[in-house]
């Protein structure tokens, strides 16, 4: 991984408690010269898609190192630890689906492990946050350039759970699409690839309101919507100088028709 040592943390831990600062405290215990990048703490509780979507979004764009993930309502349940390697990094969190997008951004799958060495976790592993006992410490080991395979037994690739595909289909004036994350900003980022926009017209409709079809959010006029292609290269809809999560009426998981208006 080079000179210097990178690890990424990503979570719905939120900020008002100590859990970040644990983590980070055991990533320096082990590694004290890793540097730590914080991609959010602030997926919503529980929700696994948003935080997939987050991480595999984010990890293109961070040094080649090592990612950790934890959005997980299944800890202390029979659901494994994991460590997944690609071509761009390794990521580790649990297996949910949460790491599986990220790691076909990084360039695919190559191996997997599941986390059982108990000399790479805590002494005492506490079953409602592996964050601080199992994920942090294996991460700060793999940055340190340990083995992946020291970490535990290896898992067929084809084995790891794997979140259900969203929804996109085509329809005859257009597509429908799940929306796959409402963001800061409340723009609306819908499963639909950009390639599906481009031969629509300049006049549209999102979910029956009247939509511009832009390249960003001054192409349509003050609190006007615009769907776009987004810095990920995904279908969004946009509201200038407004938020169209709530003009719309949605949240993730919702279908969203865009389609050509005569």
């Amino acid at each position: 991984m080079g000179a210097t040592a990178w690890i990424s943390l990503t979570t719905d831990y939120g900020l008002t408690d100590g859990f970040v600062a644990a983590c980070h405290g055991v990533i320096g215990r082990i590694a004290p010269d890793a540097r730590v990048i914080d991609v959010t703490h602030l997926v919503p509780p529980a929700d696994v898609r948003r935080g997939a979507a987050v991480l595999a979004q984010a990890v293109p764009y961070l040094p080649t190192g090592v990612h950790v993930a934890v959005v997980d309502p299944g800890v202390g349940t029979s659901r494994r630890g994991i460590a997944v390697a690609a071509p761009g990094g390794v990521l580790v969190g649990p297996d949910n689906g949460l790491l599986l997008d990220a790691a076909a951004a990084l360039g695919g799958v190559t191996d997997a492990v599941e986390l059982t060495n108990p000399r790479w976790l805590a002494t005492e592993v506490s079953r409602t946050f592996h964050g601080r006992d199992v994920f942090a410490p294996v991460a700060a080991r793999l940055a340190l350039g340990a083995p992946l395979a020291d970490a535990g037994p290896a898992v067929d690739p084809a084995t790891l759970v794997r979140l259900p595909e969203p929804v996109v289909r085509a329809t005859a004036d257009g597509f429908a699409a799940e929306v796959l994350t409402v963001d800061h900003f409340g723009n609306v980022q819908l499963a639909a690839p950009g390639s599906l926009l481009a031969p629509l017209p300049g006049r549209l409709s999102a979910a029956g309101r009247p939509a511009a079809h832009g390249r960003t959010f001054g192409d349509a006029p003050p609190g006007e919507l615009v769907v776009y292609v987004d810095s990920a290269g995904l279908v969004a809809v946009a509201v200038n100088g407004g938020r169209a999560a709530d003009v719309l009426a949605v949240a993730p998981g919702d279908l969203v028709p865009v389609t050509a208006l005569g």
